[in-house]
């Protein structure tokens, strides 16, 4: 299903929205996914294509993508290489630190393999501009929100699960905790800290959050219809579900050792 159109407030036009997209052997993917993200009705629209050196050659292909779109002197398209598979947090925070340093004001993160849809781009980025957030997520857990039916039953439950352990132990008042569709403002990325965070793999996605909320930034959901990868495999290893089950105790633990020394001063 289509999300709603979008009609973006002014001055909309003069805000340079950067969407920043980690790959690791997504050749089949990127090139249909930066074409319907350049597709899109919004002028200051850039992407950053952070590639692990992948091994299918889609750092080659992002190259080229970026040169079809202009070539780095447009800024349309920026390619960042780096020399081997550091995790996904570790490639996000390469990507968004180069959209900041760039001039980005919003800077959205999504997945290569084509499960978010861009078409909710404009969406997220109106709700942001409509709103004092600091942080807009595509969720799939609030009213509106699917999943594709090409998800089974294991998987299902399997996210229901992580989200309903990961809120238990955080309290954070987000549905879908473990999203990794959304946009950020500026603002609300230079409080979090980027370069102090610890994730490496789709525990990240949770670690920010939680930064996010307990620096006060307000944090919003608009429901998603999330699409099951169209090609290629998933990335979620042992040792990324071992991070994963763990990071959260890890951050409830450092956020309790910061009010002991606030509270001892």
């Amino acid at each position: 299903m289509p999300p709603p159109p979008v009609s973006l407030p002014e001055p909309w036009s003069l805000s340079r929205v950067a969407v920043v997209v980690p790959t690791y052997n997504e050749a089949d993917n990127l090139p249909v996914l930066v074409d319907q993200v350049m597709a899109l009705d919004l002028p200051g629209l850039s992407m950053v294509v952070v590639d692990d050196g992948s091994p299918d050659g889609t750092g080659d292909i992002a190259d080229k993508l970026a040169a079809e779109y202009g070539g780095e002197a447009s800024g349309r398209i920026t390619v960042v290489h780096r020399t081997a598979k550091d995790g996904l947090g570790r490639a996000y925070i390469a990507g968004m630190t180069r959209a900041l340093d760039d001039g980005a004001d919003f800077v959205a993160q999504m997945d290569a393999d084509l499960s978010h849809p861009p078409a909710y781009l404009p969406q997220l980025l109106g709700t942001l501009l409509a709103t004092n957030a600091g942080v807009v997520i595509g969720s799939r857990y609030v009213p509106g929100g699917s999943l594709s039916d090409n998800w089974g039953l294991r998987r299902r439950l399997l996210s229901g699960w992580a989200n309903t352990y990961v809120k238990a132990i955080l309290a954070m008042p987000v549905r879908d905790v473990t999203a990794g569709f959304k946009m950020w403002r500026r603002s609300a990325l230079e409080s979090i800290d980027l370069a102090s965070i610890h994730s490496t793999g789709y525990s990240f996605q949770v670690e920010m959050h939680f930064r996010a909320f307990r620096r006060g930034q307000k944090m919003l959901e608009i429901p998603i219809h999330f699409e099951d990868r169209q090609e290629g495999d998933s990335k979620m290893d042992l040792a990324v579900q071992v991070e994963s089950a763990l990071r959260p105790f890890q951050l409830r633990k450092h956020e309790r050792d910061l009010r002991r020394r606030d509270h001892e001063r």
